[in-house]
């Protein structure tokens, strides 16, 4: 694995997931009969920080876990990635995250969230993790306060941020912190920001300039699923293509994007090396079922690269 020039803080949510494979995704009042069963390694944050180890980053996972089997088992999975713990609680008298997952045979799925211990997250051990950090990676499956605090803190410490936006809080105080990098899917996008990315992509220089000034963000990056990925900048708008495969299972593609996209930053990337070799990373993490035990090692990456 490449060295990484700095390492990555996630902050964020440990679930543990209880994956369904389905001939047809529930509709409102309907049951569906699973064809397969898992149970998986799971949640946002944790999802992220194993993808961002896979792909050679120094991590250091922020983050709670119950003192139950599932938060042991947990621990050490974690440990066996190589991501450092110290900043990892155990909350009394909490059970670990769970999550219920829904997949259908084209790969589209469904969700839902018991927090758990994630719920009791704060930012006491954050300081000591953003040491010898170049960035700061979170999402919004934990407290949305102690999140904004972390991002604070972060830009405080003089280490980037980056924040996935998933899922969309409508309550997110825009515009009263600095974001370095904002990244969502097409869907996100919509939610946070009242815009399809389609539209925002043919605004003018003022009207990005604009935006990004009300919002207070450096960046953003909206990925589309097997359409290319956008990238957004005041004077400028990317797109960067991604890597095609027929896909098996989407779950976890977007922390793969995120993990390898703040792995890459970490280790002084620049933004179109950064961008495709994310894309390329969130590609491959289709091809099989489920999010951590889907997401490539570097060299897999690498050799598509090549």
């Amino acid at each position: 694995m490449s060295p990484a020039a700095g390492g990555v803080a996630v902050f964020g949510s440990l679930n543990l997931d209880l994956c369904l494979e389905v001939p047809a995704l529930p509709r409102p009042g309907h049951t569906v009969i699973a064809t397969r069963a898992q149970r998986q390694f799971g949640g946002k944050g944790a999802n992220q920080a194993v993808a961002a180890a896979r792909q050679g980053a120094r991590v250091t996972m922020v983050g709670a876990i119950g003192d139950d089997a599932a938060g042991q088992a947990y621990r050490a999975h974690l440990a066996r990635e190589g991501i450092t713990l110290d900043a990892l609680a155990t909350v009394g008298g909490a059970a670990t995250g769970t999550a219920h997952i829904c997949v259908d045979p084209q790969g589209e799925n469904q969700i839902a969230v018991d927090p758990g211990a994630n719920a009791r997250l704060t930012t006491a051990a954050l300081v000591h993790a953003l040491s010898g950090a170049a960035v700061l990676l979170t999402q919004l499956e934990c407290p949305l306060a102690e999140t904004v605090r972390a991002l604070q803190l972060a830009s405080a410490a003089g280490v980037r941020t980056l924040l996935n936006a998933a899922p969309a809080a409508a309550d997110f105080p825009w515009g009263t912190l600095a974001i370095d990098t904002m990244i969502v899917n097409e869907h996100e996008c919509r939610e946070c920001f009242a815009h399809p990315p389609a539209a925002m992509s043919s605004w003018s220089a003022p009207q990005r300039r604009a935006f990004f000034t009300t919002h207070r963000i450096s960046h953003l990056i909206v990925t589309q699923g097997a359409e290319p990925t956008l990238f957004f900048r005041p004077e400028t708008v990317t797109s960067v293509p991604t890597h095609p495969v027929q896909p098996r299972d989407t779950v976890g593609a977007g922390d793969t994007f995120c993990g390898a996209l703040a792995a890459e930053l970490a280790a002084g990337r620049d933004w179109p090396a950064a961008l495709r070799y994310a894309n390329i990373a969130a590609a491959l993490s289709t091809l099989a079922v489920g999010a951590q035990t889907a997401m490539p090692l570097r060299a897999e990456v690498d050799a598509v690269l090549r």
